[in-house]
């Protein structure tokens, strides 16, 4: 990977987001995590713009599609990847996440730790080293 990306993890599981944390740390990303969409928003306004969010549906307070569309909203500047990650796999549920901004979805039973990390590189359009 030529470019350092950073990516924030937005995800209520703490054991599941510190093991994508390590993940992503191990392929050479700068990582953060949030909890769920409050604390995504509240880092975004304190200035935090990382290059890839990386976004849980099923979250308690606000759920990642209203997340999703919160972060458009704010029509930040830069270019960054909003990627779904998630265990809802309905095709209403991609869909849903697409037309709010999602570049991607990744279905987390579907795919091992390391499987989501090259999936990310690939939707982000970076070559996928191991």
């Amino acid at each position: 990977m030529d470019k350092k990306y950073s990516i924030l993890i937005v995800d209520d599981d703490k054991f599941l987001s510190e093991m994508y944390s390590i993940k992503f740390t191990e392929r050479g990303f700068i990582v953060e995590s949030a909890d769920g969409g409050p604390s995504t928003l509240a880092k975004i306004d304190a200035g935090l713009r990382p290059d890839i969010f990386l976004v849980d549906i099923v979250m308690p307070e606000m759920d990642g599609f209203e997340l999703i569309q919160r972060i458009r909203d704010r029509k930040l500047e830069g270019k960054h990847s909003v990627i779904v990650l998630s265990n809802l796999g309905q095709k209403e549920d991609v869909e849903k996440s697409l037309t709010l901004g999602a570049d991607g979805y990744i279905v987390k039973a579907s795919a091992t730790p390391t499987e989501v990390v090259d999936k990310v590189l690939e939707i982000v359009g970076a070559p996928v080293t191991k």
